[in-house]
């Protein structure tokens, strides 16, 4: 194992496989993969109907996915009644939809909670930190491209 107290790449990959494991766990038994997740929980964080061409975008720059990705997961949800099409190009998450996403909330939230709780609230307010200028520099480099 490193024991490296640098910040690396390295580190925040194995951080990034780990709340990967913890939702593949949560997920279980449902019929959402890793995609159709964000795109629910993002659509319940929301906690108003999304405007769909621009929740497609935000959600495609949010997580490096190509837009058709982003829409074969929403159109996935529409269908399986996880979320709702309303007026003037909306969508929103319907009661089954939003339970679920408590429901994996939920059940991810144990294991992430007492992780986080191990780490002093100064130091995650400096990870966060870190990792929003490091991402936010690597997506200026992507834009580029």
């Amino acid at each position: 194992m490193n024991t490296s107290t640098a910040l690396n790449p390295a580190i925040i990959g194995q951080a990034e496989k780990h709340h990967a494991a913890i939702l593949t766990r949560a997920l279980a038994g449902t019929t959402l993969d890793e995609k159709q997740w964000i795109v629910l929980n993002q659509a319940v964080a929301a906690g108003e109907p999304v405007e769909r061409t621009e929740y497609v975008t935000r959600i495609a720059g949010m997580t490096q996915w190509n837009r058709a990705d982003v829409e074969d997961a929403l159109n996935t949800l529409l269908n399986s009644g996880l979320l709702a099409a309303v007026p003037s190009g909306l969508v929103e998450p319907t009661e089954v939809g939003a339970a679920l996403a408590a429901e994996v909330r939920a059940e991810s939230g144990v294991i992430l909670q007492a992780a986080y709780r191990a780490v002093a609230p100064e130091d995650l307010a400096i990870a966060a930190r870190v990792l929003t200028t490091i991402t936010a520099r690597m997506a200026e480099e992507l834009a580029r491209a």
